[in-house]
């Protein structure tokens, strides 16, 4: 414990986006460790990954976690209008400013960002390796449908944290016990009008409206080209992520590993925190030295 306190030690610093956006990052592990580079689903925070990040950095890594513009403490752009290419180039900027290319560890949209950069044949790919964590290229849509639905849901907010606490739990009744109000205020914000609001700006929702199926072929092309070390973390309850989607992303990359956690949701790091950890770092010990690259 004393090992794990010690490295766990969370630095929250400020990076300029490409565009001049404030994004909100976190730092833990030695400064002169290999980097783990840690990209959240949509609607989620870098807060997402704190049971793992100091497992991680406690381990031997540094790990580095954001929250993605119109996220949590990053800004929101002041028009409204977000892009997909917006997060891309956000992902690509951070991971270069990193010491060393690190592992980039994508949960849900984060992975999918991740596809888009590592696919790249353009630019230089700015990972060492990659880890996609309960997302595929092609995704069933009544599970990506089920998350769009719980994000709609409530948009005058919540009159207190208890009221919060009930929609969570029916959203994610595998995980039995209420989140408490010391955990839920991380994921609200107080408006004006003393009701709380989730802490992603309800714009974001047009990304996905507009833009996300229009780029599914794009991803899977994206993926035919990847020539990363490329893990894939699947939970075995997802409605996300299913055998025909694994399949396919096998068949699109056959060099990946594929590790299934039986008992995993599609909020895989959250519902399995140990067996996530215990595959990324199994995936990130067996790395070859020199990274790889893309294929032109």
């Amino acid at each position: 414990m004393d090992s794990l306190n010690a490295h766990a030690a969370l630095q929250t610093q400020h990076f300029i986006a490409p565009d001049g956006l404030s994004l909100a990052v976190e730092r833990c592990g030695a400064a002169d460790a290999p980097v783990l580079l840690f990209a959240h689903g949509f609607g989620q925070t870098r807060q997402a990954w704190r049971g793992a990040t100091r497992k991680l950095a406690a381990a031997g890594w540094q790990c580095v976690s954001f929250d993605a513009r119109g996220h949590g403490d990053s800004g929101r752009v002041a028009d409204g209008r977000y892009h997909l290419a917006q997060f891309i180039e956000d992902l690509r900027a951070l991971a270069a400013a990193q010491p060393t290319p690190p592992v980039l560890i994508g949960a849900s949209m984060g992975g999918l960002l991740g596809i888009v950069v590592a696919g790249d044949a353009q630019r230089p790919v700015p990972f060492s390796a990659l880890a996609l964590i309960d997302i595929t290229p092609r995704w069933e849509p009544t599970g990506v449908a089920r998350i769009l639905e719980f994000m709609r849901a409530h948009p005058q907010g919540f009159a207190d944290y208890e009221a919060a606490a009930q929609a969570v739990a029916a959203y994610l009744p595998q995980r039995g016990a209420r989140k408490s109000e010391a955990r839920l205020h991380a994921l609200l914000r107080r408006g004006d009008d003393g009701r709380l609001r989730w802490h992603w700006d309800p714009a974001l929702l047009d990304v996905v409206e507009h833009e996300g199926r229009a780029q599914q072929q794009a991803l899977l092309d994206a993926t035919r080209r990847i020539r990363l070390p490329t893990l894939l973390v699947s939970g075995g309850l997802s409605d996300v992520v299913s055998a025909t989607t694994v399949d396919e992303f096998m068949q699109l990359l056959p060099g990946a590993v594929h590790v299934n956690v039986p008992g995993a949701t599609h909020m895989l790091a959250g519902d399995a925190n140990d067996a996530f950890v215990a595959a990324i770092a199994d995936f990130v010990r067996a790395l070859p030295r020199t990274p790889a690259g893309v294929e032109s």
